[in-house]
């Protein structure tokens, strides 16, 4: 595939090879089910979501090809949703004025009673469709259940910018706790979320706010509190630390922050702002993965395999101890 990319057309030869090989595991996942063979469909499934998302990579968010393979991505997404056993489901949580959000809820494996589930949301470029195949055998293998979500809500057209640029993202996570506690599938008291991406301080302001969280997994408001201090130190030199950056920053329950050593902030800058935090909060943890043991690119991208099973086994570990 590779070999047919034109370096002198690489937006439309990409766009083109990566979805020719979508839409062949797409078709494959068809044909797989209809000849009774789940697994296999469920696997194309995911392959082919993943290869729409890659498909997309090189498109403005205008241009029709690139709404299409969303489209055909949230198809594939939907197939594999409703194939896992027992069956997930495509779910709507009430949040903004005519842009709710939208989720999969993929059930933990077939036990009795409620069972533990795991948020995952990423930043507000990310979406939902992506943890399928990323995460959720992480979470269902350890006896929980996951809900994928992103702010893009329903439609594969949204106004990106306009939900970017809201200054309450936050607000979303609480909106997403009241609608699992409203199923009689899900543990409210073992209810944990994973905020990806560089962005997932937003989670983490979204879980200071709201004590109903067991664990949380995100940058722990690094990154704002970074970004803040360097404009105060810009700006006002003789400005405050942590105190002004992140006014009533407190967190209700364990947090992992992990990091790659070669991401985008420095080691030494991550350990500075996570003592910082550590002060405030006695429960928090951090992960740096360095080279030798790789995960350590910016989200993980070279093992994203070893940091998910960190994160998951720090996760299930955490949930075990809530009381009964």
């Amino acid at each position: 595939m590779a070999s047919r990319i034109d370096p002198h057309d690489r937006a439309d030869s990409w766009h083109r090879e990566w979805l020719r090989i979508a839409d062949l595991n797409a078709a494959r996942a068809d044909a797989a089910l209809a000849g009774g063979h789940a697994i296999t469909a469920r696997s194309n499934w995911l392959r082919a979501i993943n290869y729409y998302q890659a498909a997309t990579f090189v498109l403005d968010s205008t241009d029709a090809r690139q709404q299409r393979a969303i489209e055909s991505m949230r198809a594939c997404a939907r197939r594999y949703v409703a194939q896992v056993t027992p069956a997930g489901e495509t779910v709507e949580i009430p949040w903004l004025q005519n842009h709710p959000l939208e989720g999969y809820f993929v059930p933990a494996p077939p036990t009795s009673g409620r069972t533990p589930v795991v948020v995952c949301i990423g930043d507000p470029g990310h979406r939902k469709e992506e943890y399928l195949f990323k995460v959720a055998r992480y979470a269902r293998e350890r006896g929980m259940a996951l809900l994928a979500v992103d702010l893009l809500g329903s439609g594969t057209d949204a106004d990106f910018e306009a939900i970017v640029g809201r200054r309450d993202l936050e607000s979303s996570i609480s909106y997403v706790m009241n609608y699992l506690r409203t199923r009689d599938d899900v543990d409210e008291r073992r209810i944990a979320i994973v905020g990806d991406g560089a962005g997932s301080s937003f989670a983490a302001r979204g879980i200071a706010l709201d004590n109903r969280f067991a664990a949380a997994v995100c940058d722990g408001g690094l990154w704002d509190i970074h970004e803040r201090e360097f404009l105060t130190n810009r700006f006002a030199p003789a400005g405050g630390g942590i105190e002004e950056s992140w006014p009533g920053l407190r967190f209700h329950c364990p947090v992992l922050i992990t990091v790659g050593g070669q991401g985008w902030l420095k080691s030494d800058v991550v350990t500075d702002l996570f003592e910082r935090l550590k002060s405030r909060h006695r429960d928090i943890s951090l992960k740096i993965f360095d080279s030798s043991e790789t995960a350590a690119a910016q989200a993980h991208h070279d093992n994203p395999t070893l940091a998910n099973e960190f994160i998951f086994d720090w996760v299930a570990d955490r949930l075990d101890r809530v009381p009964a």
